[in-house]
């Protein structure tokens, strides 16, 4: 039995996000999308008025990726290993969406759009998911930290894992970006997290960070 055909809508978002990735944003226009697509770019226009309305949409699948990643468990509660998925579900999302952050001032300067929701996304949205895991593990006692703290530290981890790709290609100008980058994104993260990390799970923490040193 044949796969059901990709819709044109669906396929434009999919494959702009491909290019975006590999050659950047403001490297590709609208004609390069249709042309790598194989149809006219009347047919592109149909679905999308401008190349910011296909960003636009690539933002959307980000904030849905996140949201449904980094949800708390409802039936169980979260372990050490939950707290390093949470890291590696942030960094897959930036690898996957990684066209995104590398000039992020400028697409946000060209879409009041998605400017604003971006802001609400970062600003409400994340903010609320990050607070939400800082408490629920501290709850459970695998951190210790207070609550002064918690909205610091989860910036500091935002800025982390926001830069660090662009970080990557400052530090590493000759080595293209990978997924390897990510890992070593996850153990800078970790080692912020380290120092509040309670004694019963700081064996099983340096485990999975040593995990991480071998990818």
């Amino acid at each position: 039995m044949s796969k059901p055909r990709i819709k044109t809508y669906d396929r434009i978002i999919l494959e702009s996000l491909k290019l975006f990735n590999e050659q950047g944003e403001r490297n590709i226009t609208t004609n390069h999308i249709a042309a790598h697509l194989g149809i006219s770019p009347g047919n592109l226009y149909y679905h999308f008025r401008n190349k910011e309305e296909i960003v636009y949409q690539i933002f959307l699948m980000y904030r849905d990726f996140i949201n449904e990643r980094l949800a708390v468990p409802e039936a169980r509660d979260m372990t050490v290993a939950d707290l390093v998925n949470y890291l590696d579900t942030a960094f897959l999302a930036m690898w996957q969406f990684r066209f995104m952050f590398y000039d992020l001032p400028g697409m946000l300067a060209r879409s009041p759009q998605l400017q604003s929701e971006y802001h609400q996304f970062v600003n409400t949205e994340l903010k609320g998911i990050l607070g939400e895991h800082f408490r629920e593990f501290i709850r459970l006692g695998l951190l210790k930290m207070d609550e002064d703290d918690i909205e610091a530290v989860s910036i500091n981890i935002w800025l982390v894992v926001k830069f660090w790709f662009a970080f990557e290609q400052t530090s590493r100008p000759k080595s293209p970006i990978t997924e390897a980058s990510g890992h070593r994104g996850v153990r800078q993260v970790m080692a912020l997290l380290k120092p509040y990390v309670q004694p019963d799970f700081m064996a099983a923490f340096q485990q999975l960070s040593e995990r991480h040193a071998g990818r």
